[in-house]
């Protein structure tokens, strides 16, 4: 999941996308509201965090500029225990969560977590899809109860698929979730990432899960029937004809 940063202090920002990223985010960040709102334009976001004192507009000036134009990405907001009057700004702008500086690591990310299940319209962290299940918190795949060991490209993937289920999705949308429009490799990587996940997922005993949508992109569709996994070089045939197809 991708999430903008928008923060003024320099050490503070380098502290908070550590934290994200070794969470399992892609974070772009910026020091201003104005550019928060053109990179909004351009890019889909899951969340926005950020500070109440930006240079150019408070914070809650930012967060009612996102709803004005619609935008529906949540915002979190980090404000001091001390700025009583902002804090309820903020909450009136749309905020859905305003967290209190100093921040506790862990509960800022359970918090986030939260909120970002909630937009996707899970109140649990696990999502289920035939015999596999997600961990949106701590990224762990598993089937029938059996952990699946992915990169984490392949499971950005498989999160982006699970979480728009029965959505057609273009190898575009995998490059921007994957890259956020920087150093982004060719197209064709996308179809190696997907090769090499249905691999793993089918070996798993997930069968074919994902599947293709001639000249538009992947699906993932939970109307299939789980496989037994089969060692062996007749699963290796198995794998490679169901990834060719």
């Amino acid at each position: 999941m991708r999430i903008l940063l928008v923060e003024t202090d320099i050490n503070a920002a380098q502290g908070l996308t550590r934290l994200l990223q070794n969470a399992g985010f892609m974070v772009d960040q910026t020091d201003l509201g104005e550019e928060a709102l053109e990179l909004l334009r351009h890019y889909d976001y899951d969340l926005v965090l950020l500070e109440l004192a930006l240079p150019d507009m408070e914070g809650s000036e930012l967060v009612r500029r996102m709803r004005h134009a619609r935008y529906p990405v949540p915002a979190v907001v980090l404000a001091s225990t001390t700025q009583a009057a902002a804090r309820v700004r903020a909450f009136a702008a749309g905020a859905d969560d305003v967290v209190s500086l100093p921040y506790e690591p862990t509960e800022l990310l359970a918090r986030v977590q939260a909120i970002l299940r909630r937009s996707k319209g899970h109140s649990s962290p696990f999502l289920k899809i035939s015999n596999l299940q997600l961990n949106l918190d701590s990224r762990e795949v598993s089937v029938e109860g059996r952990p699946v060991h992915l990169t984490g490209k392949e499971y950005a993937i498989l999160e982006l698929l699970v979480l728009r289920k029965g959505a057609v999705l273009t190898k575009d949308a995998f490059l921007n979730h994957l890259y956020g429009g920087m150093d982004e490799p060719e197209m064709k990587i996308i179809d190696v990432f997907i090769c090499k996940l249905r691999k793993k997922l089918h070996l798993a005993g997930a069968g074919n899960l994902i599947g293709t949508i001639w000249g538009r992109g992947y699906i993932l569709r939970d109307d299939v029937v789980a496989t037994v996994p089969v060692p062996g070089i007749f699963a290796e045939v198995q794998i490679e004809a169901l990834s060719a197809a």
